[in-house]
């Protein structure tokens, strides 16, 4: 199963390293992302650090451990989807999500309520998709 993350989810991965991790490691999805979301997890480092009792230090070594599971792709890739995405979008913020996943024609994968009043991609919550990995 291919699914575009949403920073969020990997936040929480990072964060919490309950269910969402298993997902993450499950061989049977193919997790993918802009290249951005790198850039975001940078910007909020230290309030990741601070809700998941880690070090940025010991979060940057999870990070590089979770990477070869995701493949990220340059803005480059899914451009000529931007310009519908952002018709679609109720946030900027996920403008590049939603176009990497009308690029690839897969869900998106995001707790993000507002996201799910678009119709042209599928948005898939955590608990969705481990009942159907049945994790």
């Amino acid at each position: 199963m291919l699914v575009v993350v949403d920073a969020n989810e990997l936040f929480s991965a990072l964060i919490s390293r309950t269910k969402t991790l298993d997902i993450f490691l499950d061989k049977r999805v193919d997790i993918v992302s802009p290249k951005f979301i790198l850039k975001e997890f940078e910007k909020h480092s230290k309030e990741i650090a601070k809700k998941s009792g880690s070090s940025e230090k010991d979060l940057e070594a999870f990070l590089f451990l979770l990477k070869p599971k995701i493949k990220f792709f340059k803005t480059e890739y899914f451009k000529e989807f931007l310009i519908e995405a952002k018709k679609i979008s109720p946030d900027p913020d996920d403008v590049e999500y939603l176009a990497l996943a009308i690029k690839l024609n897969c869900p998106l994968w995001s707790e993000d309520k507002s996201l799910r009043e678009q119709t042209k991609v599928t948005v898939v919550s955590t608990s969705e998709l481990l009942t159907k990995l049945e994790l």
